[in-house]
């Protein structure tokens, strides 16, 4: 707390928490829920938050790793990740109800990468290894793709510049680290192909962009969402990049009160799968333990919404 024992002050980002693709596939598996009751699958996490996933687990919900974890016949939701077209035939081979939620703005690169693949490129993707939306991705074109983390890697690429490239990238990514790493590949490969349009979505660049408008009116900065929660992890670089100390946590149970000591104003956002409620939760704490105020700071507005899997727009109750 302020050593000035002034009440602390609470800056909270907007926009902040569920995107439009989060919100989608988390209506579609409550909608799924309504229509089909449990048992009910959903292929690795429905978003990456750990508030999110319990909830679901609690109302039924079953969350597995492989296919072959969910029953003959049953019925199971992708998540807002995507999956690769492996896995799309491993369920119709299993007799699955597939309910596809992947986000629209992931299904975008997974379109171009198959694009790509069949004009005879061979794609960069810049992603993290292990993503769920890299191996969905990557799984489109596996023999066409290889995955870049940094912008040192760039400089070992086997490829001459005679190569016919192309790059995509995942869509939570740091926007400024994706750019380091996209110049880099257009400073080695000139006449590397691009997407249209960035693949980085809307929401992730809105968030890391109200992060950088208020972080340097701040002493801390507290990010909700979960720790595999790539976009949320991004926040949380931003505030330790921009010289402020970012804590990433999943519920208000996890503040510390010795990182109050000698700070007089906090930064709060979340990331795109974090809900409201983890964050107001936050705010209750820090204004019963330390008399916060709140200042609401709008940087960007949003008003994106994408519609519910026709697999489930198809079906009545």
């Amino acid at each position: 707390m302020s050593q000035t024992g002034d009440r602390l002050r609470v800056i909270l980002a907007n926009p902040r928490g569920f995107c439009a693709g989060v919100n989608m596939a988390i209506e579609s598996l409550e909608r799924a829920l309504q229509i089909f009751g449990t048992p009910l699958f959903v292929y690795h996490e429905i978003v990456h938050n750990r508030p999110v996933v319990d909830r679901f687990t609690r109302k039924g919900v079953t969350f597995v790793d492989t296919i072959d974890e969910v029953p003959r016949g049953a019925t199971v939701l992708y998540s807002a990740h995507g999956v690769s077209p492996a896995i799309r035939e491993a369920a119709a081979t299993r007799n699955l109800r597939a309910i596809d939620a992947t986000c629209p703005l992931v299904t975008k690169v997974h379109v171009e990468a198959i694009k790509f693949a069949k004009e005879g490129y061979h794609i960069i993707l810049v992603g993290h290894e292990g993503h769920d939306e890299v191996i969905g991705t990557m799984g489109e074109a596996p023999h066409a793709m290889t995955l870049v983390q940094t912008a040192q890697e760039v400089a070992a690429l086997p490829f001459s510049r005679e190569t016919k490239l192309a790059y995509l990238t995942q869509t939570t990514l740091s926007v400024d680290e994706a750019r380091e790493i996209i110049d880099a590949l257009k400073g080695r490969y000139p006449d590397i192909a691009s997407p249209k349009k960035e693949d980085i979505c809307y929401a992730t660049q809105n968030r890391q962009e109200a992060v950088k408008a208020l972080v340097r009116e701040v002493d801390l900065v507290i990010v909700l969402g979960s720790r595999n929660s790539s976009n949320s992890n991004r926040l949380a670089e931003l505030a330790k990049t921009n010289g402020k100390p970012g804590y990433l946590i999943d519920t208000a149970a996890e503040l510390n009160d010795a990182w109050f000591e000698g700070i007089g104003s906090v930064l709060i956002t979340a990331g795109a799968s974090a809900p409201e409620d983890v964050v107001q939760d936050c705010l209750r704490v820090l204004e019963e333990r330390f008399g916060a105020t709140v200042e609401n700071r709008v940087v960007r507005e949003e008003h994106v919404s994408f519609p519910l899997p026709r697999e489930l727009t198809m079906v009545s109750n």
